[in-house]
This record gives C-alpha cells, structure tokens and sequence, in this order.
C-alpha cells in the first residue's frame, strides 16, 4: 500500500509543476530560490509603478499631464537601450530614468527584469513576448506595429509582449493633442499593466 501512495503523491507533484508552466532548471538546491524570489519582486515592483503612472495618465486633468506620465511609463519599459527613450514629450525632463527596462535593449543590453525570469512561461508569453535571441527584430517589431495603428486600425494586438502593448499607447498619447484620447489610451494601457502582473502568479 505504501509504493501506490508514493506514485499518486508524485504524480501530483508533476501536475503542479506542469500547470505553473515552469521550465525545469534541475540541481536546485534550497539557496537557489532567493535569486527567483529578488528578481519577482524587481519586476512586480516596477509593474507597479507603471501601474501608479497609467493611473496619473488615465486621471491627468490636462494634457502636459497626461503626456508626461505615458513617458515615464514607457520609459519604465523600454529602459536606457530600448528606442525612444528620453525625453519624448520635449520638456527637458526624463520621466521614467532608469538603468534597465522590463526588456532588454536593442542590443540586449542591459538585461530587461523580465529576462532572469524566463523559465516562467507565462512571463515568457505575456511580458516578454517571446525568447529575445533577436533583440532588435523584436523591438522592429514593435515599431512596425506602431507606425501602422490607426484608431480605426488597431495592430496592438499583434504584439505578444503586453509591456510593449503599454509602450505603444503611450505613444499614441504623446502623439495626440486630445485629453480624451489621452485618458482612453491609458484605460487599454492598464489592461496590460494587468496581464503582465498576473504572469508573476502563473
């Protein structure tokens, strides 16, 4: 009776690990999780003051407002290497600073914070959008998309990453002169603000 209970207790330890997506890494040693554990936390962090920013953007009571909070969130993003980092509404300020972004530069260069965490299929499917062996064509990618939105043409879904979905609404925003607009580009860019956190609980 004992071998039967052993098999169903392993067999169920298997279903877990399966449904959590996760890639197995083997040889891990109970130190092994706290690097894991820092690098979640890294991304939850930063998911959340982008979050704090779609906010001010979707409640901005003017458009400077508006734009200069789409900016950081964006720049929270793409990170120091990522394209259009800066200053993208032109008023002297780097809103979002930082020293890398959730993805990593065009040359992949710094790392994003999603990368430690690609053993997470979900952060592989949602965040990061793919495997990045080609980071430049996945930031092409983006920018194609982007060049080719229209209201009535809307090519953000063809974006796996949801982050950069976040990237191209903002860029939408600064691109408008309408605080309307403003305020319901951020209402789809807290959508993905939402997907890309719930990856952390896959």
């Amino acid at each position: 009776m004992h071998v039967p209970r052993l098999l169903l207790a392993a067999a169920s330890a298997m279903v877990v690990l399966v449904g959590c997506a996760q890639t197995p890494t083997g040889g891990e040693t109970p130190g092994a999780s706290a690097p894991a554990s820092a690098d979640v936390a890294a991304l939850d962090s930063r998911l959340g003051a982008i979050d704090a920013l779609v906010t001010d953007w979707r409640t901005a009571s003017t458009l400077e407002a508006a734009h200069s909070a789409a900016e950081a969130a964006a720049n929270l993003v793409v990170g120091p290497n990522g394209p259009g980092y800066g200053d993208r509404d032109g008023d002297g300020v780097i809103g979002g600073e930082s020293t890398a972004g959730i993805l990593p530069g065009r040359d992949g260069t710094p790392d994003g914070l999603a990368t430690p965490l690609a053993g997470n299929q979900c952060v592989v499917n949602d965040v990061l959008g793919g495997d990045w062996t080609d980071p430049a064509g996945e930031w092409d990618t983006m920018l194609s998309a982007i060049a080719a939105w229209e209201p009535a043409n809307n090519t953000m879904p063809s974006l796996a990453s949801h982050p950069m979905r976040i990237v191209g609404w903002a860029t939408f925003t600064l691109d408008s002169d309408s605080l309307n607009d403003a305020h319901e580009y951020a209402g789809h860019a807290k959508l993905h603000v939402d997907v890309a956190a719930r990856a952390l609980d896959c």
